[in-house]
């Protein structure tokens, strides 16, 4: 009789921290929050804004960027290799202009690719935490330390990557002087309050998605907000806003979020078992 192969866990795995943590609906705002934080790397929001229609396609942007997080979570090690690659040859062909120089550079720079790794781990780590998620200081480093294998993905050295709390609030302070918010970030900004949308649906971009973006920006640090120029709640009101939005989205039961496509959840939990199931219990196993 043939054994059965065993499935493949993927990148991650059930027992790591990113599988938990990324299966909560807090991932949207802190999405959001990512995209203002990379917006204020000239360089790399540059890379951005001359090779894509941002205005036109920010939503399929943020949709694609969702389903690779997505796929390198819960997919298989197969599939995450894949959407990796995929992103590197992408990379590999698209430059960029400083007009102010001239200079022409590759939006594959390892520096600008750390600096959108980052962004992105602060941002899920941040409003996560901050919100609600129950995490130790040492499992918040382990989940910084296992995103070193999401940073090969994207074409960076591991070892070249922050891998705990201290060592990435030691690379935001190296990189701060190079912030800053150039045209570029205010178009960014613009697009996240007022995204285009059908004139029926202005009514609810109003009462749902600009509270979302807002309640991203106020959770940027005060540098961002001080670059930027627009101010932002107390630090406790923002806090208790953050607290609140995710008591109210963590009621909505997580099959029914995860029925949302792509599935990801819900193919890994199919691949592996019911035991597979993110959830913040199981942080601390």
């Amino acid at each position: 009789m043939a054994s059965r192969s065993t499935p493949d866990p993927g990148l991650f795995g059930p027992a790591s921290v990113t599988w938990q943590l990324h299966g909560d609906p807090m991932m949207w705002v802190a999405g959001v929050r990512a995209l203002y934080l990379q917006a204020l790397h000239p360089r790399a929001v540059r890379g951005v804004m001359q090779n894509s229609d941002f205005r036109q396609d920010a939503w399929g942007r943020l949709m694609r960027t969702a389903d690779f997080v997505g796929t390198t979570t819960y997919g298989t090690t197969e599939a995450a290799e894949k959407a990796g690659a995929r992103v590197r040859k992408i990379h590999a062909r698209l430059t960029a202009t400083d007009p102010g120089t001239g200079e022409r550079y590759g939006v594959d720079e390892p520096a600008l690719l750390l600096w959108i790794h980052c962004a992105e781990i602060d941002s899920y780590l941040h409003v996560l935490r901050r919100s609600g998620f129950p995490l130790t200081d040492a499992q918040a480093d382990r989940y910084i330390g296992e995103h070193r294998a999401g940073a090969r993905l994207v074409g960076l050295d591991p070892d070249a990557v922050p891998g705990d709390r201290a060592e990435l609030a030691a690379y935001f302070a190296r990189v701060r002087p190079e912030l800053a918010a150039g045209p570029e970030a205010h178009t960014v900004d613009d697009f996240l309050l007022r995204p285009p949308t059908h004139p029926l649906l202005v009514p609810a971009r109003e009462v749902l998605w600009r509270r979302v973006a807002e309640l991203a920006y106020a959770s940027l640090p005060p540098y961002a907000h001080a670059l930027y120029g627009r101010p932002a709640p107390r630090p406790a009101t923002v806090t208790r806003r953050l607290r609140a939005t995710g008591t109210l989205l963590r009621c909505v039961p997580a099959r029914l979020r995860w029925q949302l496509p792509p599935k990801h959840v819900l193919r890994a939990m199919a691949r592996l078992g019911p035991g597979a199931r993110p959830a913040p219990y199981k942080v601390g196993r």
